[in-house]
């Protein structure tokens, strides 16, 4: 039983990663071997092409993303590293229905915001502009950093925090001294889905960032399809690029995750 179990695991994992296989595959197949029947299974007498269009052409999108996926890291470990710790243990008036408004802030579809976000930026001047973008995907991000960062707060034993004070440590120095190390987890864990959230953003990028001289990776790929729809290895190598990043910082920071997402748990 249980090898029939892995056996379906096995097939299943490989129908999921399918798609990434055969992105991969085509980034490095020559156009006239795409118009083949059937087509190539592996990229047989493989080809650069796509990736040498990339880099002359997709550098300045991944540039942008780059800025504005770190951007948003920092704006939202700012707003929510603060909040949570606030709600974890100052335990202001009104921290549980702070909580509910988070929790439902997460359920508003982002083509909402975004047109909410068109009309405030058409007025003060940040439609078109990397600053507006790291706004805007902050605050996808903050509502689930809070969350996280106050579950995990809460469980930061109250002993070590008096042992901060009668030391005579402040709330802002306990909070930099104490708390923000022993969150190191739970703040690479937000850290990672808000840099992700940035970094695949569409519907943000699409609506405020259409007509400006500096657009993240989703747009420049949504606009090489659009130019360039019959050249297929230079989309799938624009993709296979595109994935590098996301994919590297899931590698490094998987156990940070894995810890993090069980927040609450109390560290030696």
């Amino acid at each position: 039983m249980r090898r029939w179990k892995s056996v379906v695991g096995v097939v299943l994992t490989a129908v999921m990663l399918f798609p990434v296989y055969w992105m991969i595959n085509v980034s490095f197949t020559r156009d006239t071997d795409m118009r083949k029947s059937p087509p190539n299974w592996f990229p047989i007498d493989g080809t650069l092409d796509g990736y040498r269009a990339v880099l002359d052409q997709q550098l300045p999108y991944l540039g942008v993303s780059l800025v504005v996926g770190l951007g948003t890291v920092a704006l939202t470990l700012l707003v929510a590293a603060p909040a949570a710790y606030s709600l974890a243990k100052l335990r202001p008036r009104g921290g549980g229905a702070l909580s509910f408004v988070l929790l439902v802030a997460q359920m508003i579809p982002g083509i909402i915001m975004a047109m909410g976000f068109y009309a405030i930026f058409l007025n003060t001047g940040l439609l078109n502009t990397v600053p507006g973008l790291i706004v805007a995907d902050s605050t996808l991000a903050v509502p689930f950093a809070v969350l996280i960062l106050a579950t995990f707060m809460s469980g930061i034993p109250e002993e070590l925090l008096q042992a901060a004070r009668t030391d005579g440590a402040g709330v802002v120095r306990t909070f930099l001294s104490i708390v923000l190390p022993v969150s190191r987890n739970s703040i690479i864990t937000v850290s990672l889905f808000a840099f992700l959230w940035a970094w695949s953003d569409f519907v943000f990028a699409s609506t405020l960032d259409q007509g400006g001289d500096h657009q993240p990776i989703t747009l420049g790929i949504y606009h090489y399809i659009g130019n360039n729809n019959q050249e297929w290895n230079a989309i799938m190598a624009t993709a296979v690029i595109a994935s590098v990043p996301a994919t590297v910082l899931l590698v490094i920071a998987q156990r940070y995750v894995a810890a993090g997402v069980t927040a609450g748990a109390v560290k030696d």
